[in-house]
Order: structure tokens, then C-alpha cells, then sequence
């Protein structure tokens, strides 16, 4: 059984910092591309920024400079570190792994992050 569960968001003031984690299950983690994806209500969902397996890094020009990503073989856990976070920050926070070669996609439950005075 696959499960990719979130931790770590909630509220934080504008400016403020947040770590989300992702604890992942039931696959052979080091083989998968993982992935931040957040959902803005009203919105679409939106890629934030993904690590592949040999830990290359690439990041939505929205959150360039500010957000960082990584992961933890040994772990089995992706983690996204969220500086200067500002009010259109605020949405759910779902976790992504990607088998590139066969297809396969999961997804974790997601977790909110409010960015809020």
C-alpha cells in the first residue's frame, strides 16, 4: 500500500517560514520523482517544485529564491522549507511522487498552509 502523508503546515505571519515533510510508504522511494503541488482555493492545483531521484532541483518562478526542496533516501521522506512566505502562499499543500518510467503517480491527503496577519 502506497501512502504519502504531509506534515508540518498551519498558519504563519507574511514573512514568516515554514517546514512541510512528506513520509512516504510502499514504494522504492530513491526510484521516484517527488513533487510539491499546492490549491489556492478557486484555483487550479499548481506545481511548486519537484527533486528528482538523483536529487536535481527545479522550482516555479513564483517561488524561486524563497522555497527550497529536498529529500532523504535513507529516510524515505521529501521535505519543501518555505522562506518570506507571503499571503498568496496560502493553499493546500499535497505531496507527489512520480515513477517516470512506468507511469505510476500517488499523491498524499494534503495539508494547509495559511499565510495571514
Amino acid at each position: 500500500q502506497v501512502q504519502l502523508v504531509e506534515s508540518g503546515g498551519g498558519l504563519v505571519q507574511p514573512g514568516g517560514s515554514l517546514r512541510l515533510s512528506c513520509a512516504a510508504s510502499g514504494i522504492i522511494f530513491s526510484m521516484y520523482r517527488m513533487d510539491w503541488y499546492r490549491q489556492a482555493p478557486g484555483k487550479e492545483r499548481q506545481l511548486v517544485a519537484s527533486v528528482t531521484n538523483g536529487g536535481s532541483t527545479n522550482y516555479a518562478e513564483f517561488v524561486k529564491g524563497r522555497f527550497t526542496i529536498s529529500r532523504d533516501n535513507a529516510k524515505n521522506m521529501m521535505f519543501l522549507q518555505m522562506n518570506s512566505l507571503k499571503p498568496e502562499d496560502t493553499a493546500v499543500y499535497y505531496c507527489n511522487a512520480r515513477d517516470v518510467r512506468y507511469g505510476a503517480v500517488f499523491w498524499g491527503k494534503g495539508i494547509p498552509v495559511t499565510v495571514s496577519s
